[in-house]
C-alpha cells in the first residue's frame, strides 16, 4: 500500500535491501526515509551487521529533521535510532487485532486521519521503549506502544500495509507458517490467513488514511 501511494504521487523511490547487501545511499539527498519490517530482532546487531549502519542512518536523518517512517522492525530501529530500546516481549502478538488512539494520537496530524479505534495485522515479539520526549500515538490491549511520533519521524509496530496479493505470498511461506504454528498452535496459518482475506479492505482503509496523511504533511501530495 505504501508503494501503491508513492506511485500515485509520482514519487521517485529508492529501494535498498540492506539485508541482501545493497549499501545505504546518503539520506541526504531524500525527502523521506521509510525502513520496513522483517523477521529479525532490532537489538540483533552481531547476526545483522547490516542493522547498525541502518540505526545510524534513521539517527542522522531524524535528528536532523528529515521525515522517516518506520514499520514493525523499521519502528523497532527507529525507537533505537533516537535514544529507545528494542527488547523481546512478554508473548506474540498475532492476528488482526484492534488498535486505538491516544488522547495525543487523537490529535496528532498525522494518525488523527483514522478512526479512533480500527484493525490492523499484528505480526510481532519485540517491542521497545522510547526515549522521554517521544510520545506515543496508539496502544493495543497488549503493547501499549503501537505508534509513536518523534519530532518528524513516525513510527507503527502493526501493519496496515498489507495486499492481498502480499497475504497470499505470505501464506506460502513455509517459515512464516511454522512461526504461526508454534506461537499460535496447529492450523493457525489457515484461521490468520482466511481473517485477513475478509479483513483487507478494512486495514488496507486504514492504510490509506494513515501513509497518505503522512505524506501530505511533508509535502508529497496526490
Amino acid at each position: 500500500m505504501i508503494d501503491d501511494l508513492l506511485a500515485e504521487r509520482s514519487a521517485r523511490v529508492t529501494v535498498v535491501e540492506v539485508d541482501a547487501g545493497e549499501p545505504l545511499p546518503d539520506w541526504q539527498a531524500f525527502d523521506v526515509v521509510i525502513a520496513m519490517g522483517g523477521p529479525m530482532g532490532a537489538y540483533e546487531d552481531t547476526a545483522y551487521p547490516w542493522m547498525a549502519p541502518e540505526r545510524a542512518l534513521l539517527s542522522a536523518a531524524a535528528s536532523a529533521g528529515t521525515a522517516c517512517l518506520g514499520v514493525c522492525l523499521g519502528a523497532q530501529l527507529l525507537a533505537t535510532a533516537i535514544g529507545g530500546r528494542a527488547y523481546p516481549g512478554p508473548a506474540p502478538e498475532i492476528g488482526v487485532l484492534q488498535v486505538d488512539l491516544t488522547a495525543a494520537g487523537l490529535a496528532d496530524p498525522v494518525t488523527s486521519a483514522l478512526t479512533p479505534s480500527f484493525s490492523v495485522l499484528q505480526w510481532h515479539g519485540d517491542t521497545f521503549d522510547l526515549p522521554p520526549d517521544a510520545i506515543v500515538l496508539a496502544s493495543s490491549a497488549a503493547y501499549p506502544r503501537q505508534a509513536y511520533r518523534w519530532r518528524n519521524a513516525l513510527g507503527v509496530q502493526f501493519h496496515a500495509e498489507v495486499t492481498p496479493a502480499m497475504a497470499r505470498a505470505w501464506s506460502l511461506v513455509p517459515d512464516y507458517v511454522d512461526y504461526l504454528e508454534a506461537a499460535l498452535g496447529a492450523g493457525a496459518a489457515d484461521r490468520l490467513f482466511a481473517e485477513l482475506d475478509h479483513a483487507i479492505p478494512v486495514i488496507n482503509d486504514a492504510a490509506r488514511r494513515l501513509f497518505g496523511r503522512f505524506l501530505a504533511t511533508i509535502g508529497v501530495r496526490s
